[in-house]
C-alpha cells in the first residue's frame, strides 16, 4: 500500500469528516490547527461556542469535542493515514484537546476504525419515535465492544433503574424550563429554518421533532416554553432502549475518552441500522447525575445517556463552513 499524499486538500477532508460530530446543542465547540512542518493536527476548544449555563464545567463540551476526534481517527484511517492522538498535550494551554500527528508510513492502519467511515455522514440524531422492535444480543454486545475499545463502559438500562432515568429525564426537562438562564442559552442556540438567514450551528426547528402528548419522550423538547404552531404531536415508544455511558474517572481527559467511545459506539449502531438521540438533562445536573449510576455496582461517573432503536432517520443539521475551524499554517 503506498503512502497518500498529505496535502492541504487531504487536511480539509479530514475535518470535514470530523465536524459532521454531534455536539451539546449543536454549538460545535472546537477548532483546528494543522502545521505543515510537522503534520499535526491540534484539537483546541472554541470558547464561543461554549455553553456556560448547561455545561458549567466544559464536560460536555470536551464529549463534542471527543467526538470529533474519533471521526478524525475514523477518516484519517481511511485515507490511510495513523492518526495516534496525545490529549491535552499542553499543560500550559488548557484550550488545547488533544494533538494529533498524521503518519503516512505506508504501514497498515486500523481496519475497525476504516470500517466506520461510512457511518460518519450517514449517521443523524433523530427524535423521532422509534418503533418498539428489540436491539438483538449481538448487535448490543458489538455497542458494548465499541466503548470498550475506547476505554468506556455502555451500559443497557433495565428494570427500575431504566425507569428511575426516565423519570429523572422527565424531571430535569422541568427544571431547564424554569431555569431562565438555561432557557435562555437554549433559545440562543435553536432557531426558525428561514432561507433568508441560514444558519451553521444549533438546532434547527426542522430537527425538534414532534411534542409527544403527555410530555414525557425520551428526547428534549428544543421548543422550550415556546408555542410551535403547527407542530406535530406523535406517540414515542413504549418502552425506550436506553444505555449509559461511563467512564472510569471524570476529568478533562476522561471527558475526551467519553466522547471518543461515544462516537465510536454511534457510528457502530449506525453501521447496524440503529438511530439514535441523546437525553443530555439528567446528566447537566449535579445531584441527578449521580443517580444515574449503576445501583448495583456504583462504578464509573455517567457521561452520556444514549437512547438507541429502530425507526426514520434523523435530518441532517448544519455545520459550520471548514475554512471556518480549521487553520493551516507552514
Amino acid at each position: 500500500m503506498s503512502a497518500p499524499t498529505l496535502d492541504d486538500t487531504l487536511v480539509r477532508a479530514l475535518v470535514a469528516d470530523a465536524v459532521t460530530a454531534p455536539s451539546q446543542h449543536n454549538a460545535q465547540p472546537w477548532r483546528f490547527r494543522y502545521a505543515r512542518a510537522d503534520r499535526t493536527l491540534t484539537l483546541d476548544a472554541d470558547p464561543d461556542h461554549a455553553l456556560p449555563q448547561a455545561d458549567p464545567t466544559g464536560r460536555g463540551l470536551h464529549l463534542g469535542c471527543g467526538a470529533a476526534l474519533l471521526n478524525l481517527r475514523v477518516s484519517a484511517a481511511h485515507a490511510g493515514l495513523h492518526a495516534a492522538p496525545a490529549l491535552l498535550p499542553d499543560p500550559r494551554r488548557p484550550a488545547a484537546l488533544a494533538a494529533v500527528r498524521l503518519d503516512a508510513s505506508g504501514e497498515p492502519v486500523d481496519p475497525d476504525l476504516v470500517g466506520l467511515h461510512e457511518a460518519i455522514r450517514a449517521r443523524h440524531t433523530s427524535r423521532l419515535p422509534y418503533t418498539d422492535r428489540e436491539i438483538p444480543p449481538p448487535v448490543r454486545t458489538a455497542l458494548l465492544a465499541a466503548a470498550a475499545v475506547e476505554g468506556a463502559c455502555l451500559t443497557f438500562l433495565t428494570g427500575p433503574h431504566r425507569e428511575t432515568v426516565l423519570d429523572l429525564i422527565t424531571q430535569a426537562e422541568g427544571y431547564n424550563r424554569l431555569d431562565e438562564a438555561r432557557d435562555a442559552e437554549q433559545r440562543r442556540w435553536t432557531h426558525e429554518t428561514t432561507a433568508a438567514s441560514p444558519a451553521d450551528d444549533g438546532i434547527p426547528d426542522y430537527a425538534f421533532g414532534p411534542r409527544s402528548p403527555d410530555a414525557t419522550a425520551p428526547v428534549r423538547d428544543f421548543a422550550g416554553r415556546r408555542a410551535q404552531p403547527g407542530r406535530a404531536y406523535a406517540t414515542f415508544e413504549r418502552h425506550p432502549q436506553l444505555a449509559t455511558l461511563s467512564t472510569p474517572g471524570d476529568a478533562p481527559a476522561d471527558w475526551l475518552r467519553g466522547g471518543q467511545a461515544l462516537q465510536r459506539v454511534l457510528l457502530r449502531a449506525t453501521r447496524q441500522g440503529l438511530v439514535s438521540s441523546f437525553a443530555t438533562q439528567p446528566v447537566e445536573w449535579p445531584d441527578l447525575r449521580w443517580i444515574l449510576r449503576d445501583p448495583v455496582s456504583g462504578a464509573g461517573h455517567v457521561q452520556m445517556i444514549l437512547r438507541l432503536g429502530y425507526g426514520p432517520e434523523g435530518p441532517a443539521t448544519p455545520r459550520r463552513p471548514v475554512d471556518q475551524v480549521l487553520t493551516i499554517t507552514p
